[in-house]
């Protein structure tokens, strides 16, 4: 009963404390979105024109000056309380923090949704599913690839495959999408193989099976330049992790009294690493709440990334601050994982009374 307290008491303090950093990163996202709340200028003279684009009529052009003037002032001033520009942009930028804290996204000023819904948390349900798709396979692939081959390489160091990913290790400078763009021209322009972009085929495949093959064919060069961008230098980093711990004198101990390897390996080497593999797998599950937006945009991949490079390309502040939002949470929620996990698996970590940690 007591541990049950402390871990209660832990994850009350945890979460409480994660919850105020999404608070103050959700209010920087604004202020920054909004530029300071310069962007009501912007936003402004958006109305006067489109306004005074509506009031093109020849009727209206035939009306007094005076009284064009009128109606044009009147007109924007409505526009301008329906969008609550006319209240101090601090006041709005509270407001904004409570509707976003509290999940209430409002509307899209530009981008709809497929199905011509201009809601904000619409638009992000609807585009979430494809970044842990795609995300999701790549960096799983990736992960446990990497993992599962530089545990190999650690019982097989100095071989001709360890001396290769050691020297192929640099190639994982450039990002996900510099290759992607090498990978469409060969396979997509050049064979013409593979689609250049996009989530499914169009017109869409009438079956089931069918359009999850198209699926399929349009995520394999997403992923493979995922794959090629990253493979080499997460192996080359956890066979020297694996290394390091294989050379530990209880490793040499366990060696001494004639244990066999693939005891020692789980035993001795795996188990004492366990906390480091999920922070990795951690900070792997933030990569796939968010996506790429580059990698995305250059694949035509209609996921958060894509959707966020297309809110700051339109000004689009409510997008941005939802997605912002969205990614704080699910940031917030990996973390709060992360902790559980260490106390759960890490036999250093022990819960204090106060709710804390200790070593």
């Amino acid at each position: 009963m007591e541990n049950l307290k402390r871990i209660a008491s832990y994850f009350g303090v945890r979460s409480s404390l994660l919850l105020i950093t999404v608070v103050v990163a959700v209010y920087l996202v604004i202020l920054i979105a909004n530029m300071g709340g310069h962007m009501d200028k912007i936003r402004e003279s958006q109305i006067r024109e489109q306004v005074g684009l509506a009031l093109q009529s020849p009727e209206f052009q035939q009306m007094p000056e005076a009284q064009r003037r009128q109606i044009y002032e009147q007109m924007v001033e409505v526009r301008r309380r329906e969008e609550g520009l006319d209240k101090p942009f601090f006041q709005r930028s509270l407001k904004y923090l409570v509707n976003g804290i509290t999940l209430n996204l409002g509307r899209s000023q530009r981008i709809t949704s497929d199905t011509g819904s201009n809601q904000v948390r619409l638009i992000l349900v609807e585009r979430l599913p494809h970044t842990l798709l795609l995300w999701g396979t790549a960096q799983l692939l990736l992960f446990f690839i990497s993992v599962f081959l530089a545990l190999y390489l650690s019982r097989h160091y100095g071989s001709a495959l360890d001396r290769i990913v050691v020297a192929l290790a640099p190639t994982s400078a450039p990002p996900a999408w510099f290759y992607g763009i090498i990978l469409i021209l060969i396979f997509s322009s050049l064979l013409g193989l593979l689609p250049y972009g996009g989530f499914v085929d169009a017109p869409p495949p009438p079956t089931m099976l069918a359009y999850a093959l198209s699926v399929l064919k349009h995520m394999v060069l997403p992923v493979l330049s995922v794959l090629t961008g990253g493979i080499f230098v997460s192996i080359y980093n956890w066979r020297t992790f694996f290394l390091i711990y294989s050379s530990e004198d209880y490793v040499e101990m366990a060696r001494a009294k004639g244990l066999p390897p693939r005891t020692i390996e789980r035993r001795y080497v795996l188990r004492p690493t366990i906390p480091p593999i999920l922070t990795s797998f951690t900070l792997m599950l933030i990569t796939v709440w968010m996506g790429g937006i580059i990698t995305e945009t250059v694949f035509s991949w209609p996921g958060l990334g894509r959707l966020l490079y297309q809110a700051v390309e339109n000004a689009d502040t409510p997008v941005m601050v939802g997605s912002s939002v969205v990614y704080g949470y699910l940031l917030a929620m990996s973390v709060l994982f992360l902790d559980l996990a260490y106390a759960v698996f890490d036999p250093r970590v022990r819960l204090g009374a106060a709710g804390g940690r200790r070593l």
